[in-house]
């Protein structure tokens, strides 16, 4: 006869090796599989209103609130593409003419150091003004380049994208429609108490609006207004430079100011002290502030990781997953902290009567 233990196992084994397959088919379109989930999660309550408003015509509400995430959220993705595509491919044209010239604007800023800061400079051994120059022209102009080629690669794939494109719509109709049902599942299947199961979820449904929600719109409105701005003030490039900014707001303190820090700095050594002052004022007190402002308001305070923390899974995921890795990321390292504060508090809870006596035994 079978024993009851090898046959467990043995179903165990086949799960996993089922699931992993099932994972690894998968695999080429995570990216549109992901998105279409967090869509998904972020728009139920949108359709829950609307499934009251059609009288509980599922399908219809499923629809509508599809519509709904395509004019809100994918219709000015595409648009904002394709202009930080076209803008990207005008800078590198321009900088393969030599109409733009990176090295020019860093000698100018040298042209005017200080006396004061060349001699301390050559007190640190890095006097050769030359050398430093050239190596810093290189690396600018090489740097410039390589943003401007980026995106252009960005645009490419387009069968790719479309096919992705589709598979994220196809999946998110199903999701809003069946999403309570799917997430009821999953939460039975899991093998750990209802009140472990409940925190982690909730856990991982909190962080994931969290960073989508407040992330996301705290660097759209930093992006958009740092893009503005250098565009007011005849910047090439300003969408690109936007999204960047957009990018870059992503990281604690010091985000959008590896961006317009460098232009006000161009700006102040080459005397145009308007503009320097308006980069300045909008990036300290426009900029600088909007995260303090917004993001208590779309996230709450009680949602959030440490800084330290939210800076280096970010940065981790998306050296690991690329532009999906701002929200993976986070999510791992709430649910690693989650994880082991439930394993913490389990050894810490006292055991039952029962529990103590088979231990005694």
């Amino acid at each position: 006869m079978k024993s009851p233990a090898v046959e467990q196992k043995t179903f165990l084994l086949l799960l996993v090796c089922v699931t992993l397959a099932f994972g690894w088919i998968l695999f080429p379109y995570y990216g549109a599989i992901f998105w279409g989930a967090i869509l998904a999660m972020l728009f139920r309550p949108v359709f829950r209103w609307l499934l009251d408003r059609f009288k509980g015509r599922a399908n219809l509400a499923a629809l509508a609130t599809l519509g709904l995430i395509l004019v809100i959220v994918i219709l000015p993705t595409a648009f904002i593409t394709a202009s930080l595509v076209q803008e990207g491919s005008a800078l590198y044209q321009k900088l393969q003419s030599g109409d733009i010239n990176v090295g020019r604007y860093a000698q100018q800023i040298f042209d005017h150091v200080p006396q004061w800061l060349m001699n301390l400079m050559q007190r640190f051994g890095i006097g050769d003004m030359g050398a430093l120059q050239a190596k810093l022209m290189a690396s600018l102009n090489q740097g410039g380049k390589n943003l401007a080629s980026s995106a252009i690669v960005f645009g490419q794939n387009t069968f790719d994208f479309l096919v992705g494109f589709g598979v994220m719509l196809y999946l998110m109709f199903f999701l809003i429609r069946d999403g309570a049902e799917l997430s009821n599942m999953i939460r039975d299947a899991i093998p750990l108490e209802p009140r472990h199961k409940r925190k982690l979820l909730g856990k991982f449904t909190t962080v994931i609006r969290a960073t989508v929600k407040g992330n996301i719109a705290v660097a759209v409105a930093q992006g958009a207004i740092g893009g503005v701005t250098f565009a007011l003030l005849g910047i090439h490039g300003a969408v690109l430079w936007g999204v960047l900014m957009a990018f870059l707001s992503l990281l604690p303190a010091i985000g959008a100011a590896l961006v317009w820090g460098p232009v006000a700095l161009y700006y102040l050594a080459t005397g145009a002290y308007v503009p320097a002052g308006v980069l300045v004022f909008v990036g300290v007190f426009v900029i600088g502030l909007v995260d303090n402002i917004l993001r208590p308001l779309l996230v709450g305070k009680d949602t959030k990781l440490p800084d330290w923390i939210v800076l280096i899974s970010t940065l981790g995921g998306m050296a690991l997953f690329g532009l999906n890795g701002f929200v993976i990321g986070p999510v791992i390292a709430a649910m690693f902290i989650s994880a082991w504060d439930i394993f913490s508090t389990t050894k810490e809870e006292p055991q039952s009567p029962a529990a103590e006596a088979d231990v005694a035994q």
